[in-house]
């Protein structure tokens, strides 16, 4: 799931080299930490946050065979 954020944040950034994706495994769930920098937060937010809506859909779908629950959540 590390590789799958990375991408697609990497792709919506002006700055690639600023995107840090780090993945902690708790008993029932992944979270997977994204940093970018501060210019290009609103762009991986998006207006009402359609864009990390839509980052969660995506890995929620790859992620369906999995047993455990992914979360993803963006840190400044």
């Amino acid at each position: 799931m590390k590789e799958l954020v990375e991408v697609i944040a990497k792709s919506l950034v002006e700055n690639p080299d600023e995107v840090v994706v780090t993945e902690t495994e708790k008993e029932d769930a992944i979270v997977v930490e994204l940093k970018v920098g501060a210019s290009d937060m609103g762009k991986v937010i998006g207006r009402q946050g359609r864009i990390a809506k839509a980052i969660r859909t995506v890995v929620k779908a790859a992620s369906s065979k999995s047993p455990k629950k992914v979360i993803v959540d963006i840190l400044q």
